[in-house]
């Protein structure tokens, strides 16, 4: 795929890995990766190794380069190395068909998040890192044993940090947590949201539910896309799930592509994403449902 506005918004089911081998280098303005979080789900692999950057070898953490970092983590968590193995091949054609003014946004827990910024950092360049947002929400069980875990990471790296877009605001405005601190303009105005989003998630009697079990509230993604990408622009999401991602970049007149090897996400995102192409790439790399 080359990027052109005469391209059809895109849908495929089939591993992320073979989708991308088709895209074309520096298509996309936003990349939004929501990777299983290390649930122990088997994952298909592929062999990959880190690249060096342009201007050298690739430097990050403590100036230590990414392999030293990678093989430091992965004495410290045997388990890790399993994950990472999956995620890290997929990272780097995140990078690869991110454009020069591009935003990638990594949706991770609290289980891998500190590993992946460490080696992201190492991988990437600790400049090209932007923000670390948590998206806190409360619903759910509640554990009486620990302080509940109520949130989940977004690490937010950008291709180059002296391009990369960001339109503050471009952004839906929230209400002040204590409006009774500010003038009646600003209150009405509303504030710019901080790295803290506070968010509920899909709401199970909501019109948005497809029925998913890992589906990502709007609100979310319409941030992210609004902020990092100009109408027009176009936005990838490889593990696309329910296809929150491509009906966010619709409603904003983005383009979108969206990969998942499920054949349960495909069918919830034909139904949501009428407009777009679909497209199935050979049964080999297509998994067995259920996809969670």
């Amino acid at each position: 795929m080359n990027r052109g506005d005469e391209a059809p918004d895109r849908v495929v089911l089939g591993d992320n890995l073979d989708a991308l081998a088709t895209l074309s280098d520096g298509v996309f303005t936003v990349v939004y990766l929501d990777p299983p979080f290390n649930t122990g789900r088997y994952q298909r692999r592929h062999a990959s190794s880190a690249v060096p950057r342009a201007d050298g070898p690739v430097m990050g953490f403590h100036g230590r380069n990414y392999e030293r970092v990678r093989g430091d983590l992965m004495r410290f968590d045997d388990r890790f190395e399993d994950y990472w193995s999956f995620l890290e091949p997929r990272l780097l054609e995140a990078w690869r068909v991110l454009a020069q003014d591009g935003t990638l946004y990594l949706h991770l827990d609290y289980r891998e998040s500190h590993y992946a910024k460490v080696l992201l950092d190492a991988l990437f360049g600790r400049d090209a890192f932007l923000n670390e947002i948590i998206w806190a929400y409360d619903y759910g069980a509640k554990s009486r044993s620990r302080w509940p875990t109520k949130h989940d990471t977004i690490l937010v790296y950008v291709k180059d940090p002296a391009r990369y877009h960001f339109d503050s605001t471009a952004v839906d405005r929230e209400p002040y947590m204590a409006p009774g601190l500010v003038t009646p303009e600003k209150r009405e105005r509303g504030k710019l949201p901080t790295d803290v989003w506070w968010h509920t998630i899909v709401s199970p009697t909501g019109r948005e539910k497809t029925g998913y079990p890992t589906q990502k509230p709007e609100g979310i993604l319409r941030r992210i896309v609004q902020a990092s990408s100009r109408e027009g622009d176009w936005v990838l999401d490889f593990f696309a799930g329910s296809g929150t991602t491509g009906a966010v970049a619709g409603a904003l007149g983005r383009r979108y592509v969206l990969v998942d090897d499920s054949p349960t996400a495909f069918e919830v995102m034909r139904k949501r994403l009428p407009g777009a192409t679909f497209e199935v790439l050979p049964p080999a790399t297509i998994a067995a449902d259920p996809a969670v």
